[in-house]
């Protein structure tokens, strides 16, 4: 998702921009599998992100769901300066749409494939203020469930925002079993991958995966498959120490993320502030 500033917005709204519901759609900012995000301004013309169905869609009732969901959870969690501005969600014109702040902000996988100067001198800050927002949700009471590179944002001056909770689940008290699996697999924990019980250690994880990728430019468990990745997880040798793709990588920051790819649950992090508590400690951030 990559959310740019318009080269033009001004507080009237300019003539002649296609409505939807009360909104002005100004600017395609990026679509995907399920969904468009567009830059709107309202009758005041007050810019906002608006995400709505895609319109071949419209009636595919396990797509409304799963956008309903996501929707319903943003307006769950509590607000935070690292998850992204939740203003409303709703119907127009019989198409769902989420409406959120707008900011001028690029995901983090863009950033990644092109090495981007604001990862290179941010990498640390931006690593911790993911985990943070991370545990943000999991105190909210939710496990993201697609948490991985792309669905973070990142602004020009390093200010991080975590989006998409289409797939996001309540934590449940114990791990459990669930009947559909949807996800990235190359992000998914073993027990994701093997369809057993989960629980919020199944994000520890994915925050370890995408955090060996921005600093090693490597995949822990390399593969084109779920099945080539499981089979990579399971290695007794475990993933391939930071320090061995990069050196740069201090020990106790190699030991964080390694400890998220434990592939036993318990081995990981019972809970991802104690993650992020360690992750600054490692990056000397107090």
């Amino acid at each position: 998702m990559v959310f740019k500033m318009a080269r033009s917005l001004t507080s009237t709204v300019v003539p002649g921009p296609e409505k939807f519901g009360r909104f002005h759609l100004r600017e395609l900012l990026n679509t995907g599998g399920m969904s468009e995000i567009w830059l709107v301004t309202d009758e005041r013309g007050k810019p906002y992100a608006l995400r709505k169905l895609k319109p071949d869609l419209k009636f595919n009732f396990t797509a409304r769901q799963r956008f309903k969901r996501g929707c319903d959870v943003l307006s769950q969690i509590t607000e935070s300066e690292h998850i992204v501005g939740y203003v409303e969600h709703g119907k127009a014109e019989g198409t769902p749409y989420l409406l959120m702040d707008y900011v001028e902000a690029e995901n983090l996988k863009a950033l990644y494939a092109r090495q981007d100067a604001v990862l290179k001198e941010n990498v640390a800050q931006i690593l911790i203020d993911a985990a943070t927002g991370l545990s943000h949700v999991h105190e909210s009471g939710y496990m993201h469930l697609d948490f991985k590179p792309e669905n973070i944002l990142v602004t020009p001056n390093a200010a991080v925002r975590l989006i998409d909770f289409d797939l996001a689940q309540p934590i449940p008290e114990k791990p459990v079993k669930f009947s559909k699996n949807p996800g990235t697999p190359s992000y998914m924990a073993p027990e994701q991958l093997k369809r057993e019980p989960i629980d919020a250690r199944a994000d520890i994880f994915a925050f370890g995966v995408s955090a060996y990728e921005l600093l090693t430019n490597q995949k822990p468990f390399p593969g084109e498959t779920p099945a080539e990745i499981l089979a990579a997880q399971m290695q007794p040798a475990g993933p391939i120490p930071l320090s061995e793709h990069n050196w740069d990588v201090p020990p106790a920051l190699e030991k964080v993320v390694l400890k998220c790819l434990e592939r036993d649950p318990e081995r990981r992090y019972a809970m991802s502030g104690v993650m992020v508590r360690e992750l600054q400690n490692a990056l000397y951030v107090q």
